[in-house]
């Protein structure tokens, strides 16, 4: 029964991906929750519209792994295990960035689904709370089970040595970032500039119009319009100005990680906002520039004169929250470990890193972040591994991290014969005769 640990994880799926005629029928209930014929066809398309050949048996798998997200979710309702709103709106945002990264942008993201963004979060919203319930079942179960070294070590002896994964080279990296500071009087100027744009809408100018021709944001080829969002999707200071806003009212200047904005109200509907807005991003000076290289510079050259730490510096003078205060180690959301591979790293970094031998810093460079802010880096190579078969010198943590897992297997597993004893679980004939289902059919 592979595969447990990530019962309940394959959402996302592209609702187009399911249409095909098809009359929905009940495939299989476990408890009160039931599983559509229609809910393993958009699975199954989705995998062949990945590239993939057609498989006679992942039918059968898919609704196995399906068995399991409804049993899981039928005894997490039981037992009153219950997310908070803020986390399903974490992992909804989560989601949407990693897809808009992946598409390039917010419209496309919107084209691909035939949706706005808020119309998507309408509709994945219940699935991440049933995801985030599975997962806290799932945690629930598992929470006592733990390997010993003898556990590891015994792992890797059962593993035949031609058997043993060939692991690609790695890095570990840390990181010191300076956002540079813009300047009052850049401020100033972008400032002016929307108080211009404001003046012009009051004597009877569309902000739509302005913001097609001047906003640097990307609705502006819709007239600045963001569509229908709830509280928490939007940045704290720009939402709570537009919650405040009445129908056809413009803000004043707004300042927001993103930059300067105006804000319209187009419609409130309870708890909802529609809003267009106008967004201005200041620019960095040559003066800005200098500044923040000699403040970085000075950094760098007390690290590398060793009168200064790696690790304290990072704690001085980043301004990232996520890595100063362990420092400056960046982790890989992908994996929740410290170990990049060559294509998880951002190609400008990894141009840094290869310059480097572990334990050497580099001299500050410029980047720019996804908000379009510069900023000054300083990166420092911890590790890097060379191609290698597993083994338990070299990677003892991976190798911890899967009997971990196989163990966790284990304890799902047997908790499903239990506890399927004594709940009420029907599979539709057309399936009966896929063979991983007999757990579930004796």
């Amino acid at each position: 029964m592979p595969g447990l640990l990530l019962a309940g994880m394959a959402l996302w799926v592209h609702a187009a991906a399911g249409q095909g005629g098809t009359i929905d029928q009940v495939a299989a209930t476990v408890g009160n929750r039931i599983i559509l014929k229609s809910d393993i066809e958009t699975q199954y398309q989705q995998y062949i519209s990945q590239g993939n050949y057609p498989d006679s048996f992942l039918k059968c798998r898919i609704i196995d792994q399906l068995l399991y997200t409804k049993l899981l979710l039928n005894q997490a309702v039981l037992d009153s295990v219950e997310v908070n709103d803020a986390e399903v709106q974490d992992k909804l945002d989560r989601n949407l960035d990693f897809y808009m990264e992946q598409l390039g942008s917010q419209e496309k993201l919107e084209e691909f689904y035939g949706k706005t963004v808020a119309e998507i979060k309408d509709e994945y919203e219940p699935l991440i709370r049933e995801q985030l319930m599975v997962q806290a079942m799932q945690g629930r179960i598992t929470r006592d089970v733990a390997v010993t070294p003898a556990d590891v070590r015994s792992f890797y002896a059962s593993i035949p040595p031609d058997s043993l994964p060939y692991i690609n080279s790695e890095i570990e990296y840390a990181q010191i970032r300076y956002m540079i500071p813009v300047g009052a009087e850049e401020k100033s100027r972008i400032r002016g500039t929307l108080e211009k744009y404001r003046e012009r809408i009051r004597n009877g100018e569309e902000l739509s119009t302005l913001a097609v021709l001047y906003s640097q944001d990307g609705s502006a080829k819709k007239g600045g319009e963001l569509g229908f969002h709830g509280r928490g999707d939007l940045v704290p200071e720009f939402e709570a100005v537009a919650f405040r806003l009445k129908p056809g009212e413009v803000s004043g200047v707004v300042e927001t990680k993103f930059g300067y904005h105006l804000i319209q109200m187009i419609e409130r509907r309870g708890e909802r906002i529609n809003v267009r807005h106008i967004l201005l991003r200041p620019t960095v000076t040559g003066e800005d520039l200098q500044a923040a290289h000699a403040k970085m510079d000075s950094v760098y050259r007390a690290i590398a004169d060793s009168t200064l730490s790696f690790a304290d510096a990072a704690e001085k003078f980043s301004d990232d929250t996520d890595t100063r205060n362990n420092g400056g180690l960046v982790f890989n959301p992908g994996s929740a470990t410290t170990r990049f591979a060559a294509d998880q790293v951002d190609p400008a970094v990894f141009f840094q890193l290869e310059k480097l031998n572990p334990g050497e810093v580099s001299e500050p460079v410029t980047a720019s972040t996804r908000e379009g802010k510069q900023g000054y880096f300083i990166y420092k190579l911890i590790s890097r591994s060379d191609p290698h078969r597993a083994n338990l010198e070299k990677d003892y943590q991976r190798l911890q991290e899967v009997a971990l897992e196989i163990k966790k297997n284990e304890a799902l597993e047997k908790w499903v014969r239990k506890k399927k004893r004594n709940t009420y679980i029907s599979i539709a004939p057309e399936y009966r005769s896929c063979e991983n289902l007999d757990l579930w059919l004796n």
